[in-house]
């Protein structure tokens, strides 16, 4: 916090005597609004919350090193968050999900094309239809185990999707390296690219895997060998899961893709390369689908594209609707020394419209690149209402796109962000509005009649905007939605 706050003194400094270059920024704003990166510390460092992420964290540990001795062909061990433990844990009030009768969720192992063993859960619940659309989520990189997305697994389930969870290869408790010849696919991930991309692929293919028709590995990579001996002698051996265990509510033609960060990379290449995708939001953020060297949150190249095999590392048109959600701040968060570009997050979301495709770009205010992934430890800033409006345009986004719902218009062009009272509680202004003045928050879509909306700063307002979204009038919370009965 320190650290932070004299950060903050020394950009106050430079821009109070160094003002001319920007005249229209206001360095007191912008340290005011820079605070808010230091707002969901208050969630996790209240005591009860301390206390149970030191319960979830003591369990998580023993359960690792547990799932370690009695499979040791698995390893692990090497990755950032293999244990789960303390900023590895995500959100500690979303654990025992299933004891506590707010859904349904199952641990999965299966084997990636490389030959490393892959970690997840899928969540659904006992309520609702019986076939049911799906959505598959991607993490980030380095500090970004599946745990840290459950909040969004989580809501997603209770709106009636089945949900796959996963840690790419080198990620939380899936294996750090391939197996033989394919031992180094894949490796570093934060370098390589290919769990990210390859990888939501692999977890596609396990995720519309059945009992009739189980989950066999793609050939590698590199070097086209098949692993499906392996991920067959693990299943027999009762060791990898041979498919989705909740394969029979899934509606494969409804399936839906989320990533975050390295992830979101992946999802934006994927969802429109992959015909079985019909959408996708992207967590800071949405980009334009490349075979390689696919830009990142800030620009940056991120790597090769699917590696099927040569003649399909082609760059996919645009043709599956696409939200990106960002933050004020990147990775690591820095306050601003200029006033930012309105539009410089929007880039690819205004791609997705030029090809007359429906897209948005939500930017969240006083949020950081770590909104979107719970890591409860004060050194790692993020906004208080992030999740809850990323978890809320998520399930509106899909709702409309992957399940065909409606309804989901007016979810979508919803006035909420711009009044909420519990923004507004933790704001240094109480400033309600949860949208960034810095950045440009779009929505260009069609409605469920075929009207077209466009509104290019949802902060400010547009005439298509609705006070009356159909989901009461109390302000919208993961927590109490992730935590309400399976009924």
């Amino acid at each position: 916090m320190f650290r932070v706050w004299g950060v903050l003194a020394g950009v106050v400094v430079l821009l109070v005597f160094g003002a001319g270059s920007a005249a229209a920024f206001d360095p007191v704003t912008e340290a005011t609004n820079f605070s808010k990166t230091l707002e969901r510390q208050a969630t996790y460092l209240d005591p009860p919350v301390q206390l149970l992420l030191r319960r979830v964290s003591l369990q998580n540990g023993l359960a690792a090193t547990a799932a370690q001795a009695r499979d040791p062909e698995r390893e692990f061990v090497s990755d950032l968050c293999w244990n789960g433990v303390d900023g590895c844990a995500g959100d500690p009030r979303l654990y025992d999900w299933k004891s506590k009768d707010y859904g349904l969720v199952e641990p999965v192992l299966f084997t990636a094309r490389n030959g490393a063993t892959l970690s997840g859960h899928v969540w659904a619940t006992r309520s609702g239809p019986a076939q049911r659309p799906g959505v598959v989520i991607t993490n980030g990189s380095v500090q970004a185990d599946e745990q840290m997305y459950w909040y969004a697994a989580q809501a997603l389930a209770k709106a009636g999707y089945v949900v796959l969870t996963f840690d790419p290869q080198g990620q939380g408790q899936s294996d750090t390296l391939g197996e033989g010849a394919d031992a180094g696919e894949g490796t570093p991930s934060q370098t390589d690219g290919r769990p990210f991309f390859d990888g939501t692929v692999d977890a596609l293919d396990f995720f519309l895997s059945t009992r009739a028709r189980p989950y066999e590995p793609r050939p590698s990579c590199a070097s086209g060998t098949s692993h499906a001996a392996k991920q067959d002698r693990r299943v027999a051996a009762g060791l990898d899961t041979g498919y989705n265990p909740f394969a029979s509510l899934v509606d494969a033609s409804r399936i839906g893709l989320a990533g975050h960060s390295y992830g979101a990379a992946g999802v934006s290449y994927v969802a429109q390369w992959d015909p079985r995708v019909k959408a996708v939001v992207a967590w800071d953020n949405l980009g334009e689908p490349a075979a390689s060297g696919v830009a990142g949150p800030d620009g940056a190249s991120l790597g090769e594209g699917s590696c099927v095999d040569a003649s399909q590392r082609t760059t996919p048109p645009i043709t599956k609707p696409g939200l990106g959600i960002s933050a004020d701040y990147g990775l690591p968060a820095t306050p601003n020394l200029s006033q930012p570009d309105p539009d410089g997050k929007s880039a690819a979301s205004h791609a997705y419209t030029a090809a007359g495709v429906d897209s948005g770009e939500l930017i969240i205010r006083g949020g950081s690149h770590l909104d979107f992934s719970y890591i409860p430890n004060p050194a790692f800033g993020a906004s208080l209402r992030g999740p809850d409006l990323a978890a809320w345009y998520t399930t509106a986004w899909f709702d409309k796109y992957v399940k065909g719902d409606a309804s989901a218009d007016a979810r979508l062009l919803s006035d909420r962000w711009r009044s909420d009272p519990l923004g507004a509680a933790v704001d240094p202004r109480h400033d309600p509005n949860d949208l960034s003045f810095y950045y440009h928050s779009r929505l260009a879509i069609h409605r469920a009649d075929g009207s077209a909306v466009g509104c290019e700063d949802l902060r400010d307002g547009c005439p298509a905007l609705t006070s009356d979204d159909g989901a009461g009038s109390a302000p919208y919370s993961y927590i109490k939605t992730d935590t309400s009965p399976d009924r």
